[in-house]
């Protein structure tokens, strides 16, 4: 199963996002939250089956956050199906 971002929310200081399956059916989120020199990041997908596709789609975009500012410490808490 494809599973993409579908942005609920995006400002400077978070972001919200759906993700969702190619029927448009939300199985999960990803919320981040930043600060000055911090980003906090919680994600949680219900199909544990798309587990690997999950950190295929969240781990790139995750590194390049960490890239978009200077000595960013990022914070994070991913699971998928409860478990982490």
């Amino acid at each position: 199963m494809e599973i993409y971002f579908s942005p609920e929310i995006i400002n400077p200081e978070s972001q919200i996002l759906n993700v969702v399956d190619q029927n448009q059916k939300a199985v999960g989120y990803l919320a981040i939250i930043f600060t000055e020199k911090k980003a906090y990041v919680y994600g949680h997908l219900e199909d544990e089956g798309v587990r690997e596709d999950f950190k295929d789609l969240i781990t790139p975009y995750l590194q390049g956050i960490a890239k978009s500012k200077t000595n960013l410490e990022l914070y994070s808490y991913i699971a998928t199906g409860g478990k982490n």
